[in-house]
């Protein structure tokens, strides 16, 4: 049971390892920074994570993925009620649902780090 105000939650050991090598690793610098033990690393790791994607922290609870098959990834957009597609069409991402090519689905596709890095290998850019 964790203490009281905290959660606890379940990684496999693969995932626990790499993070924990890399703290081992980066040790000194972490304490530079008041981060003196292995779970205060990964709640810095996730809020960290949160800060640098704004788009994911802002929609996240606005947009949900429902699947990623090979050229496209379903949303379920909680504020319109209604599935949004997103798909794939002459090399850039295309909403099905806004009919545009920048709109917050197509924001939350990219902020999907296994999507972003399916999309980038493909040579597909977020639109600035």
């Amino acid at each position: 049971m964790p203490k009281a105000g905290f959660k606890s939650i379940t990684v496999s050991e693969e995932v626990y390892d790499k993070f924990f090598e890399v703290f081992e690793k980066s040790k000194s610098e972490l304490m530079m920074k008041g981060i003196n033990s292995f779970s205060g690393y990964v709640t810095y790791m996730l809020e960290q994570t949160m800060q640098k994607d704004k788009t994911f922290a802002r929609y996240a609870p606005k947009i949900e993925k429902i699947t990623i098959d090979e050229d496209r990834v379903v949303l379920k957009d909680n504020i319109k009620n209604r599935i949004a597609e997103v798909t794939i069409q002459r090399g850039e991402l295309f909403c099905q649902l806004c009919e545009e090519k920048d709109c917050v689905h197509i924001g939350y596709v990219f902020s999907l780090p296994d999507v972003y890095e399916v999309l980038n290998s493909r040579g597909i850019k977020h639109p600035k």
